[in-house]
């Protein structure tokens, strides 16, 4: 073999390899975000994109130079700690935790990795943060406060409802903060419009089925159904079985009427997850999430 074949092959050897170590390196490099929730990915599609979207906003793509462990708990709260100490294992550089028995895992396992939550209820109240404008510690994120439309939930069914005497709430007692937070709101506001009120429990999608036979037998006019993550990713079989059972519902996601449901009233999860997406992205450019401050949920919308 000639001198200038073997200095060319040795060239071309040593190009290829620097460019697997570059490649290697830059794999390494990638900063890793942890995406923590509580239901399943089917039926947050839309809100995943959302958040996605917030991070290329924020200058991030997944898989061009950020990359994403998605933990999904599939409605089984008791797995949440472990993903989340597993997230903290991996020593991810933010948890983004979408949902609030998320976010409340995702405080239990670190205190020094930086939490992004994306949820319904007042973060001030659950001890998440030390107040809205300014969180301190390791956490922020964007609130729905959708627990408290529960109660505005009920009064907008009543309007379209007005002889209506008996309502339901769905609740999922597996989250108990949750449904207790729903229910207090919602007794409250059926006491003011001088409603009845039965309070049905759902931990999982296959005891939807038996809630709407249920409601016949009680004489339920109306549903509202709660903020849980569970309801939240399932809207369209809830939609489908209120519209089969001629059931008037009311859900916190607009586009549950497409799937056949009678109101959507929300402060607008889509755009809380891309909010969401852009407080990680600003994390990852070294944003102390301590000193951004709590977006809440200011747009009501109603379908």
């Amino acid at each position: 073999m000639s001198t200038d074949r073997r200095s060319f092959i040795y060239l071309l050897c040593g190009s290829a390899c620097s460019g697997l170590l570059a490649a290697d390196a830059q794999q390494r490099t990638m900063p890793v975000v942890g995406f923590l929730n509580f239901a399943s990915p089917d039926g947050y599609r839309r809100m995943t994109a959302a958040f996605l979207l917030g991070l290329r906003e924020s200058g991030y793509v997944e898989g061009e130079n950020v990359a994403i462990e998605y933990r999904w708990a599939e409605a089984r709260g008791d797995r949440l700690h472990a993903m989340a100490a597993d997230l903290v294992h991996r020593q991810v550089a933010v948890i983004a935790a979408t949902s609030t028995p998320a976010a409340l895992a995702a405080k239990g396992a670190t205190s020094s990795i930086p939490i992004v939550f994306e949820m319904s209820m007042d973060p001030v109240l659950l001890g998440l943060v030390s107040n809205l404008s300014r969180p301190g510690g390791n956490i922020t994120g964007v609130t729905q406060l959708g627990s408290v439309l529960t109660s505005k939930k009920l009064e907008v069914l009543h309007q379209l409802l007005p002889k209506a005497r008996v309502m339901a709430l769905l609740v999922n007692p597996s989250n108990p903060i949750i449904a207790e937070t729903d229910t207090s709101e919602a007794r409250s506001a059926a006491s003011n419009v001088g409603v009845e009120l039965h309070v049905l429990n759902a931990s999982f999608e296959h005891e939807f089925d038996a809630l709407f036979p249920r409601l016949v037998q009680l004489g339920a006019a109306g549903l509202v159904i709660g903020t849980d993550p569970l309801f939240t990713s399932r809207y369209e079989m809830l939609g489908a079985l209120a519209a089969h059972h001629a059931v008037a519902a009311v859900h916190g996601n607009r586009v549950f009427v497409e799937a056949g449901g009678l109101v959507g009233y929300g402060s607008g999860i889509i755009e809380s997850y891309r909010l969401a997406g852009v407080y990680t992205g600003r994390i990852l450019k070294g944003a102390k999430p301590g000193e951004l401050p709590v977006q809440q949920g200011t747009k009501f919308e109603m379908s």
